[in-house]
C-alpha cells in the first residue's frame, strides 16, 4: 500500500501554488480587516477586528489539509497515521511552541482578549494589536511594541480593562488637604468630569472619597468616549480638576508627605 502520492512536477506546483496563496490569503487579512475595523467605531471596530486571527487559523487549516490531500494518497487511515505522527513528533520537539498554539487556539474560544482590548499582562498594559497563532503584541503608552507568547495564558493573571467593549473606565486621583469643605469639592469635580470634551455621557460619572493619615483621596471614575483616548481624559479631569481645587482655595499636601507614609 503506497502511503504518498507519485511525486512530479505538477503535484509540486499545485502545492507551492497552494502555500502561496495562503501566504497571500493570510497577509490580505491582516492589512483589509484592520482597515476597514479602522473606518468603524465602538463595538463594531472590536467585533471585526476579532475575526483577523480566526481568519487566518481557517485559512491555514484549510492550505494544510489540501497540501496533505495532494502529497498523502487520499485514504482515511493513511491521512490519520501522517497527522499521528506530525503530532507526536512536533509535541516533543516543541513543547513550548505547541503549547503556546494551543494556547492561542483556546484563546479564540475563550477570548480572554481581543484586537483592540486594553490589557495588562505581567505588568505590561496595552492595547492587543496582533493576534497571532503562538504569540500576540500589545502597544504600550510609550508606543512600545510588547510580544507576549499565549502560553502566558495558562499561569498569569490577565487583567482586560474593556474585555471587548468599547468602555474602558478611567481614574483621576487627587490629595487634599484634610480641612476643606467636601460638598464643594465634590461639586467641583463633578463639574470638572462633565464638561471634559472626552466624557462619555451615557455612562455613569462617580466620585469617590477616602480618608488617610496624611490627605484626603478623591477619585473621578468616568468612561472616554473612545478607549484610546483614556490617557488625553484622564489628563485633561487632572490638569482641570486641580485648576478648579485651586480656585476653591483647597491645600494640597505638602511635597513628599505622601512618600514619607508609604515609607513608614
Amino acid at each position: 500500500m503506497e502511503f504518498f502520492q507519485q511525486m512530479n512536477q505538477e503535484t509540486v506546483i499545485r502545492v507551492v501554488l497552494l502555500a502561496g496563496l495562503a501566504l497571500v490569503l493570510i497577509g490580505l487579512s491582516q492589512k483589509v480587516i484592520p482597515w476597514i475595523a479602522d473606518r468603524l467605531s465602538g463595538r463594531h471596530r472590536l467585533y471585526v477586528l476579532a475575526t483577523v486571527p480566526l481568519t487566518r487559523l481557517v485559512i491555514i487549516l484549510a492550505s494544510v489539509w489540501m497540501i496533505i490531500s495532494i502529497v498523502v494518497d487520499p485514504k482515511a487511515q493513511n491521512i490519520f497515521a501522517l497527522l499521528g505522527t506530525l503530532g507526536l513528533a512536533l509535541g516533543f520537539a516543541f513543547k513550548d511552541y505547541v503549547g503556546s498554539l494551543i494556547a492561542g487556539i483556546v484563546t479564540l474560544y475563550e477570548l480572554p482578549y481581543r484586537l483592540g482590548d486594553w490589557i495588562s499582562v505581567d505588568g505590561v498594559y496595552g492595547e492587543v494589536k496582533s493576534i497571532g497563532m503562538r504569540s500576540y503584541e500589545i502597544l504600550t503608552p510609550d508606543d512600545t511594541v510588547v510580544v507576549i507568547p499565549h502560553l502566558k495564558l495558562w499561569g498569569e493573571m490577565i487583567f482586560n480593562a474593556n474585555d471587548g467593549s468599547r468602555h474602558l473606565q478611567c481614574v483621576a486621583r487627587f490629595y487634599l488637604h484634610p480641612e476643606h469643605d467636601p460638598g464643594l469639592v465634590i461639586q467641583a469635580l463633578e463639574d470638572t468630569a462633565m464638561t471634559s470634551a472626552y466624557l462619555q455621557l451615557l455612562k455613569p460619572v462617580v466620585i469617590l472619597a477616602s480618608e488617610g493619615p496624611w490627605a484626603t483621596e478623591y477619585r473621578i471614575k468616568a468612561y472616554p468616549v473612545d478607549a484610546r483616548d483614556q490617557f488625553r481624559f484622564t489628563t485633561d479631569l487632572t490638569l482641570r480638576g486641580k485648576q478648579a481645587l485651586m480656585g476653591l482655595g483647597v491645600r494640597f499636601p505638602a511635597p513628599g508627605v505622601l512618600d514619607s507614609r508609604e515609607g513608614a
